[in-house]
């Protein structure tokens, strides 16, 4: 059996055997008069641009730019709206409800557990190790994997935390895991890392999907583009579950412009600032008396003990300054996003006052 066989056989049955939605605009192309998806052949509030027709599933030249950005291949992407909906869809694909579980280390990204509570997928939880900047115990995670495992969700940088995660112990999980779980890296915030990406590992490794977006470095959160990076057999698979017309018209264009070598540039220069921004905020921060702790990042936030979390986060709603409070995951924590230098003065100016 090969490796790529190892890992379809944890795919749920229901799913391999599933004949997917054949929309008109996968079954059709090229044409000049189109009348097979039942459209109006007019746009009556002449938006810009047209809308009155169906996009492609998977526009081929966004797909090409972004296999491009990723360092893979066309057939290794699948373009999802946001990271979230890469996360749904391989639980859907690999989690039965009621059998299958995935495995998270906490503390990190809500959606993970929000995803199989909704799939019906139990959760396994093996905490990273806070007294090693919240390193990931490989081993731990390895002694938690069971059968009915079928997914191992590992965010890097992680949030909230920011850190990397050792990509040796990572890559140690995958082999490890070859024919037993899919190790699904979210590299949300990797671009602020200065570190490459785990996604050239795949082809020798068809257990390992990436997550990547546009949302952070890019700067188009509201726009919703993410990209699941995986071995073509498993986007195959994704491709049968993914709703017919996930990338609207106005996200296309948005995404192409952010893509042109004019945007690459300006995505570049704003990483700079950012990462520059984010040093400053890390050396002025331990130095305020309300700050216990500020945590390495790797991303464009921190993670910020404070003596008190509940008086901090009030006196920043009283002067229109809005953090997000991470207690729940970690005591009287918040996590400070980058922002712009005034933007982040406006931080420092309220906790040194608190």
């Amino acid at each position: 059996m090969s490796s790529v066989d190892n890992v379809l056989k944890l795919v749920r049955p229901d799913i391999l055997a599933l004949t997917a939605y054949s929309s008109a605009r996968k079954e059709s192309k090229g044409g000049r008069v189109w009348l097979d998806a039942n459209e109006n052949p007019q746009t009556p509030s002449a938006a810009k641009p047209l809308l009155n027709r169906y996009p492609e599933p998977q526009p081929a030249d966004l797909v090409a730019q972004l296999a491009t950005l990723y360092g893979v291949t066309p057939a290794q992407v699948l373009v999802t709206r946001g990271s979230d909906e890469g996360i749904d869809l391989l639980l859907r694909t690999f989690c039965r409800a009621g059998q299958d579980a995935i495995l998270i280390t906490p503390p990190t990204y809500g959606m993970y557990v929000v995803a199989a509570g909704i799939q019906g997928a139990r959760t396994v939880t093996v905490p990273l190790i806070r007294d090693k900047n919240f390193a990931l115990d490989a081993d731990a995670v390895l002694k938690a994997v069971t059968p009915d495992v079928k997914l191992i969700f590992l965010c890097s940088p992680n949030n909230p935390t920011g850190g990397l995660l050792d990509r040796t112990a990572v890559m140690s999980l995958v082999k490890s895991l070859a024919g037993r779980a899919v190790v699904v890296v979210d590299e949300a915030y990797v671009d602020f890392s200065g570190q490459p990406s785990l996604a050239a590992e795949i082809p020798a490794n068809p257990n390992l999907v990436v997550l990547r977006t546009l949302s952070k470095a890019y700067g188009l959160a509201g726009a919703r583009v993410g990209t699941t990076i995986a071995d073509p057999a498993v986007i195959a698979v994704l491709q049968k579950v993914i709703a017919p017309y996930p990338i609207p018209a106005p996200v296309l264009v948005a995404a192409l412009a952010a893509l042109t070598p004019a945007g690459l540039v300006a995505a570049k220069n704003s990483v700079a600032t950012l990462v520059a921004e984010r040093a400053r905020l890390a050396a002025a921060l331990p130095k305020l008396p309300a700050v216990k702790r500020v945590w390495p990042s790797d991303a464009n936030y921190l993670l910020v003990e404070v003596a008190d979390s509940a008086k901090t986060m009030a006196a920043g709603r009283a002067a229109g300054v809005v953090w997000r409070d991470r207690s729940k995951d970690v005591p009287n924590h918040i996590r400070i996003t980058v922002g712009t230098a005034e933007e982040n003065n406006a931080t420092l100016e309220v906790l040194s006052r608190v």
